[in-house]
């Protein structure tokens, strides 16, 4: 069973929830990261792991002409209702299935992680891109300075993973992206970063959107949606702020490389 597949079923389980609730508070990470790749349009841009389209519909809404893949068809679904006529497949990260040199610009956002190799889902992005075409990759930025990561590291006390099984997010720690993307015959050529805050009315929307996600899936099919429930919401407790908001601010970084 392939990444794809894995990953594909965990996060196609709560697909509006995703694009309702926890996508759009990505917004402005994809928002300054396309701002850096301008000018779109008339340029064809893929978005490998693009989920529920909003990425896509924001390259599209700037000019791009725009394709987008992801390993979960529910998701494509959502986004297929958001972008009419775009090109979005249901695949595998690793296998893009695309040409050599199919695209000006290529963006992976919080996608690299899940794939069982991240250095050769890169050496696919690089692949379908054209010579002179950029690579946009974005992470999770320094976890010191993520309050969510509190939440991750409960999870990971719920459902250890297997010894020697790399952390989901270990491509963010300082160098790993650029290494990659140095790999895979890329040019670096700098990045930025963004504040991402996720906020929640109430602790029954907190469930609702952090649930969306694949990792929280797979951490219920371990331990069970009650010790889940109880993890997220004494975390979001800890971090309620002095007004009363259930918010959790974070970093997130985006890597940027031109293909030679």
């Amino acid at each position: 069973m392939g990444s794809a597949e894995v990953q594909g079923e965990l996060w196609g389980r709560a697909p509006q929830a995703w694009a309702d609730y926890q996508e759009p508070q990505m917004r402005p990470i994809y928002e300054v990261t396309l701002e850096a790749l301008e000018p779109l349009p008339g340029k064809a841009l893929l978005d490998a792991g693009c989920g529920a389209g909003l990425v896509v519909r924001l390259a599209a809404d700037r000019g791009a002409i725009v394709s987008g893949l992801d390993a979960s068809a529910p998701l494509l679904a959502v986004a297929r209702g958001r972008i009419p006529g775009a090109d979005l497949r249901t695949g595998e990260i690793e296998a893009l299935p695309y040409g050599d040199a199919s695209f000006d610009i290529v963006t992976a956002f919080n996608a690299i992680q899940y794939a069982s190799d991240p250095a050769a889902a890169v050496r696919q992005l690089a692949g379908v891109c054209r010579p002179g075409g950029q690579v946009a990759i974005g992470v999770w930025g320094d976890p010191a300075r993520c309050q969510t990561e509190a939440l991750f590291a409960r999870l990971r006390s719920l459902a250890p993973p297997p010894p020697g099984t790399p952390a989901p997010l270990a491509v963010s720690d300082p160098g790993v992206v650029e290494g990659l993307l140095e790999k895979a015959g890329l040019i670096l050529e700098g990045g930025g970063e963004a504040p991402v805050s996720f906020r929640f009315t109430d602790h029954e929307q907190a469930w609702t959107a952090h649930t969306s996600a694949g990792p929280l899936q797979k951490v219920i099919d371990i331990a069970g949606p009650d010790a889940v429930r109880k993890v997220l919401h004494h975390v979001l407790e800890a971090d309620r702020k002095p007004d009363g908001q259930l918010r959790q601010d974070n970093i997130f970084r985006y890597v940027l490389a031109t293909k030679p």
